[in-house]
């Protein structure tokens, strides 16, 4: 009989059944190894980049990973709402809560002066 602290289970299939769930997890797992690995190999320069800039730095800021290693290669997404479309239903709200709506407006302001300041 198991005693309280034992680590006993029962699992609601067959010793079969679990050695395919383990081979699978292990193909998954290696398939994800070595696209890693694949990618960090194909993108060493890059790395190297960026390793060496945080050598200097310590901190890159979003203008440093553009220099290094190029724009992203999608539309990024800038705003509270772009960030949550499609996580919720189609009747959910994706406004901010009314405490932080104006919570970059001094930011925008900063930049619409500098646009207007550089023409």
């Amino acid at each position: 009989m198991p005693q309280p602290g034992d680590m006993a289970f029962d699992k609601p299939y067959s010793e079969a059944t679990a050695q395919l769930i383990d081979d699978e997890v292990r193909a998954i797992i290696k398939r994800a190894y070595d696209f890693t690995v694949e990618l960090l190999t194909s993108k060493k320069e890059l790395i190297e980049k960026v390793a060496n800039r945080l050598l200097e730095r310590e901190i890159l800021s979003r203008d440093d990973m553009i220099e290094l290693v190029g724009a992203r290669p999608f539309k990024e997404k800038t705003t509270y709402e772009e960030f949550v479309e499609g996580t919720g239903s189609l009747e959910e709200d994706t406004t901010l809560p009314k405490g932080l709506q104006d919570w970059n407006k001094d930011r925008q302001k900063g930049k619409e002066q500098e646009q207007v300041s550089n023409k």
